[in-house]
């Protein structure tokens, strides 16, 4: 095994619950600081049923398995933070938040990004969706892992324009159907299109 799958291994198996940012942890003045063995705060990510060791070699797993089935490294490592969910079940509450609105974007909060995507559409004057995939990380993580095998991207934002994907704030998968909204803008087809929808 590389070094970058052992690490890839490790970020995984440490993401637990918490997706692939851990938590902020509250400021503890020095004198006062506990400290536990790694060991027992990583095995607390995992779920009660399934042990440390167990999380790590099922998401390795998912890992090999997703890029066996093509996908790339990034791909393949979101589909193994997100674990084992019911894929009908993310794709049919996708679909639900997709059509929710005229615009709909799907996001991490502390994403650059994503604070320029909302930004711009704000300047722009548009009415849009925010569905956030940070809160919490284990509903977020299934739905990004989905979001790309949709979109051949797992990057978010994830921007849907009158329940077409549109790519991200500056990049997407296709330059034609896909570019990215700020890609839109400088073209003059991000408002039209979000007129069309009724958004602006």
């Amino acid at each position: 095994m590389s070094l970058a799958s052992l690490v890839v291994v490790f970020i995984i198996s440490c993401s637990g619950s918490y997706g692939f940012a851990p938590r902020p942890q509250p400021f503890v003045p020095p004198h006062t600081k506990t400290y536990s063995s790694s060991a027992s705060s990583l095995a607390s990510s995992t779920t009660d049923d399934v042990s440390f060791v167990d999380n790590i070699t099922q998401r390795y797993q998912l890992f090999q398995k997703s890029r066996s089935e093509g996908y790339d490294f990034k791909q393949s490592t979101a589909i193994a933070i997100a674990g084992y969910y019911d894929e009908d079940s993310v794709q049919k509450k996708i679909q639900e938040e997709i059509s929710s609105a005229p615009v709909v974007m799907f996001t991490w909060e502390a994403s650059p990004a994503c604070k320029k995507a909302i930004k711009y559409l704000d300047i722009a004057g548009a009415s849009y969706k925010v569905v956030r995939l940070d809160n919490p990380w284990q509903e977020g993580n299934p739905i990004r892992a989905e979001l790309g095998k949709m979109n051949g991207r797992s990057s978010v934002p994830a921007i849907f324009i009158g329940g077409e994907y549109v790519g991200g704030f500056d990049a997407g998968v296709d330059s034609e159907a896909s570019p990215g909204i700020l890609e839109m803008a400088f073209k003059g087809t991000l408002q039209e299109r979000l007129k069309e929808v009724g958004a602006l």
